[in-house]
């Protein structure tokens, strides 16, 4: 299992966030993923840590396929991959209707096709061909314009990684049958719900799941109690009160579904419409203390190594770990801890 952190490019306290990843560099965690959502872009944050950094693979983690065309995608990707030295993989999602439609100004209808056009053109780009593809929806060149197909003039790089961050049934299947990588969110590793989509869509591509690298996040911090770790599930409510409620609309909440799938039903439709209406509070102490526990490594020592064991078990070969602290250097120690059990679990895991 391979170890890798997470960060955001944030617009101010940058030098913070280069410190972190750094230090992390140096303890021996082996990937970074720099987040995009709604704030600062992230190939602006790649480009920069590809310079201070020597080993650690850089991810987007990820581009929104809403806000650069296909062709745009593939010219930032082979530039970051030839700046990083071949360190870079590119990490592509949907996002969903309310930041497509609420930022991009874009319409939020046909992902997965947007997404396999979007891949198909990449791969084109990459492999040095010229970027002539007819899909289901982008054509290059444009009908009936003056354009012509073009090749990129920068070098080609067949071996790019594309890694996508799926949760939606369909959209997972899609990674099994293209993608080199899974990013994924809202994951309880006692459920085969991502599991079973992921495999569904690589049979039917003929593929094995031993060719895409399960990649995982969630929250680390050691808990010296019960009583801390009792504070700690307190704390974290409030934000997965958000993903069942906020992170979407009332009619189109991928995360809600997610969580629904895998055996909280009930809780997510309490909580979303608590949310809906307001009732904030009210539905993050809807929140059950199992579902915090489920989807996050906290607690006594002990109990974390128990939670990384379950994750290597149901398949996760990279964990994306955001650590517990308030300064670089409490958030470097519950990191370096963490890296100590995955070491401890099983022999780490090279990358391919």
């Amino acid at each position: 299992m391979r170890v890798a952190v997470q960060v955001s490019n944030p617009g101010t306290g940058w030098s913070d966030v280069v410190d972190y990843v750094v230090e992390a560099e140096r303890i021996g965690v082996d990937a970074c993923w720099v987040a995009e959502a709604w704030g600062a872009d992230a190939a602006s944050a790649l480009g920069y840590l590809a310079a201070r950094t020597n080993q650690i693979t850089l991810g987007s983690g990820i581009f929104q396929l809403s806000s650069r065309t296909a062709s745009m995608t593939a010219r930032t990707a082979l530039a970051l991959a030839a700046i990083s030295n071949g360190r870079f993989i590119l990490g592509l999602g949907a996002s969903g209707p309310q930041v497509v439609e609420g930022l991009d100004g874009t319409t939020f209808d046909r992902p997965m096709d947007r997404m396999r056009d979007a891949i198909s053109i990449i791969r084109l780009a990459a492999s040095g061909e010229r970027l002539a593809f007819a899909g289901k929806t982008i054509t290059l060149p444009r009908p009936g314009g003056q354009g012509k197909a073009l090749r990129l003039a920068v070098t080609p790089d067949a071996t790019l990684r594309i890694y996508l961050a799926t949760i939606a049934p369909r959209m997972l299947e899609l990674t099994g049958e293209l993608a080199d990588g899974w990013l994924g969110t809202s994951f309880i590793p006692e459920s085969t719900y991502f599991r079973d989509r992921l495999r569904a869509g690589a049979s039917r591509a003929g593929r094995a799941m031993a060719n895409i690298e399960l990649c995982q996040g969630a929250d680390v911090a050691f808990a010296r109690d019960e009583q801390e770790l009792a504070e700690m599930v307190q704390v974290r409510k409030p934000g997965l009160a958000f993903s069942l409620g906020g992170m979407g609309s009332a009619t189109t909440n991928f995360y809600n579904r997610a969580y629904a799938a895998q055996g909280f039903a009930e809780v997510a439709a309490e909580v979303q419409a608590l949310w809906v209406a307001g009732r904030r509070d009210a539905a993050a102490q809807a929140v059950p203390d199992e579902m915090v526990l489920a989807t996050t490594l906290i607690g006594e020592e002990k109990r974390v190594q128990e939670r990384l064991r379950a994750w290597h078990d149901a398949g996760i070969e990279m964990v994306r770990l955001y650590p517990n602290g308030d300064t670089l250097a409490e958030r470097i120690d519950t990191l370096g801890r963490a890296i100590d059990l995955v070491s401890n679990l099983l022999p780490r895991k090279e990358p391919a």
